[in-house]
């Protein structure tokens, strides 16, 4: 059970506000005085809104390819079907053309994801009807199957890059909610799943960063393998990429973002840290710190929990063959002017003290 469960669910809000950079945007900010006990509340609010404003400015359109059968020419000829057409006697050309249209990719995806929602109990009604309201200008939008939706096929720009937070909300919908009952029908699931959980939580604390502390360099960087002089091939080596470094000069903070049920795992009574994750973070600095060979440097690294229910919380700060490992938690039930100041903490700490 989440404690504050209303305060966590408005803090995702703000953590989708920062993972999708929409923070200059005043169409979103009724939210932040909204109370929300589900999320689903959450969601249908953002969606709402969003298409709202949108919808303000008109639907974004892009070209289609088109092909249709007319009496006149209208664009290019498809010879090989006009040839068909004459040899059954008629008298019709047929063409292709581009059209520009509404009925795109990502309004298909806005659609269907708003009719997802329309099927939830947990979606108050006055969402849904304002939802409903919105959805009379999507009539010639098709909706999509949503499990073939192609994520990564999207792309966002100058007319469209308002549509990040909308879309982003529908991921988390669809990809990270979605369940198939034995009917073969769609229903949403009771709540965001872990997976996509811990890769929001990354890309918050990543932008919380990048926006926060200008005076740092902040990536998710790669790090390489510290391989001998005579070797420079890193061939079927894994890739070593942090979730956040953090960077002043040649002082370095790696940190590792874990979104888990348990923090700790417990064998014989004794609460112990998951050892791959601090395999996985001592590995990271160690490689880093040898990078830099002999000149000054400073190379730490960091697990940073989302803090859960269990009793025993890590707070820990070891000292390990030259280099700091600190674990941490992070407590997402809190106000979230809180929770900025736990992260606040962590760069001026290493940086400034």
């Amino acid at each position: 059970m989440i404690k504050n469960k209303s305060v966590f669910i408005k803090n995702i809000y703000y953590m989708m506000s920062y993972a999708f950079q929409v923070f200059n945007q005043s169409t979103y900010e009724d939210v932040d005085i909204e109370e929300f006990d589900d999320m689903y509340n959450l969601f249908a609010s953002i969606m709402s809104k969003g298409i709202g404003a949108r919808l303000k400015r008109g639907l974004y359109r892009e070209y289609l390819n088109c092909q249709e059968e007319l009496s006149v020419m209208r664009g290019k000829i498809n010879i090989s079907e006009t040839i068909k057409n004459k040899l059954a006697h008629k008298q019709i050309l047929t063409c292709e053309y581009d059209e520009l249209s509404e009925n795109n990719y990502m309004n298909q995806i806005l659609k269907t994801t708003v009719m997802l929602l329309f099927m939830s109990n947990k979606v108050d009604i006055v969402y849904k009807e304002d939802l409903k309201k919105k959805m009379m200008f999507f009539s010639n939008v098709d909706t999509l199957e949503p499990k073939t939706i192609k994520w990564t096929s999207i792309r966002f720009q100058r007319n469209n890059y308002d549509y990040r937070m909308l879309l982003g909300i529908c991921w988390l919908t669809i990809d990270g909610m979605l369940l198939t009952t034995n009917k073969g029908e769609y229903r949403l699931a009771s709540f965001i799943d872990k997976q996509r959980m811990c890769r929001l939580y990354e890309r918050f604390i990543l932008e919380y960063y990048k926006r926060n502390f200008p005076s740092l360099a902040v990536s998710a960087s790669q790090i390489h393998w510290a391989l001998d002089e005579d070797d420079e091939s890193e061939t079927m080596l894994p890739i070593m990429r942090s979730d956040i470094t953090l960077r002043k000069g040649n002082n370095i903070l790696i940190i590792d973002a874990k979104y888990y049920t348990r923090t700790t795992q417990e064998y014989y009574d004794k609460h112990t840290l998951h050892s791959n994750n601090l395999y996985q973070i001592f590995t990271y600095v160690k490689n880093r710190d040898y990078s830099f060979g002999d000149k000054p440097h400073k190379v730490s690294g960091m697990l940073l929990y989302a803090k859960t229910d269990e009793e025993i919380q890590p707070n820990n700060v070891y000292q390990m063959h030259g280099n700091q490992i600190t674990v941490r938690t992070l407590d997402l039930t809190v106000e979230f002017s809180m929770l900025a100041e736990q992260l606040n903490n962590i760069a001026i700490e290493h940086f400034e003290q």
